[in-house]
């Protein structure tokens, strides 16, 4: 079964559904929630400020999602239409703009601890459950991790990059925005390919798989 052995085809399975119906909607409605707060009503009437799954998904994040985790290459990766958002109508842009940016990852980690208080009580309850649960588990921490720090990554369209133009001055924002904006997928690409293809991948994996750990008490 694509080279995975049964019980994880079945705990992939489960996870695809999971971030597919829950997590990547969780995080789209975090980025329309938080705008609408602040002002912007551009995903409201988009339809986007909603818990729907339907809404937020992306044919070709979720095709990926999938070929991934079956892939049997332990990567998991894909992600759901991005949420509309205009910063000209949020009421304090530069500032706020951060904050709807930051309400996704923050989302993902708020998930990671629900999950992890999970895995936490099933263990000291003793619970004596089959090994696919406890994978999902330790999997939907672990990837809501990277997700979080991910999309943290200064480059658009990753959320990230709204912080980075915080950061600096706005003149200079100003000029990194159409370049970025631009050259932003092939930066990304770099990066991607940097942590896989180099030493600093093993970095990157010390810090998810501590972080994991750390949350999961092991």
């Amino acid at each position: 079964m694509f080279g995975l052995r049964p019980e994880e085809f079945i705990a992939n399975a489960f996870l695809i559904a999971i971030f597919l119906l829950f997590a990547f909607p969780i995080h789209e409605f975090s980025h329309a929630y938080a705008a609408y707060r602040r002002g912007d009503g551009t995903a409201k009437m988009y339809g986007r400020l909603s818990l729907n799954p339907i809404v937020h998904f992306d044919p070709m994040g979720g095709l990926l999602l999938v070929l991934t985790a079956f892939s049997g290459s332990g990567l998991l990766f894909g992600w759901a239409k991005p949420t509309p958002v205009n910063p000209n109508n949020l009421r304090d842009r530069r500032n706020d703009e951060v904050l709807v940016a930051l309400a996704g990852p923050a989302s993902n980690l708020l998930m990671a601890v629900a999950g992890a208080i999970v895995f936490r009580i099933l263990v000291a309850s003793q619970q004596d459950l089959p090994f696919v649960v406890w994978e999902v588990i330790r999997l939907f921490v672990t990837i809501n991790i990277v997700l979080a720090v991910f999309n943290l990554i200064p480059v658009p369209p990753l959320d990230g990059s709204a912080l980075l133009f915080r950061v600096v001055s706005p003149a200079t924002a100003w000029q990194l925005r159409p370049m970025l904006a631009q050259y932003g997928s092939i930066f990304l690409l770099v990066v991607i390919f940097a942590i896989v293809l180099t030493p600093l991948g093993a970095v990157v994996g010390r810090l998810i798989n501590g972080l994991t750990n750390l949350l999961l008490g092991l």
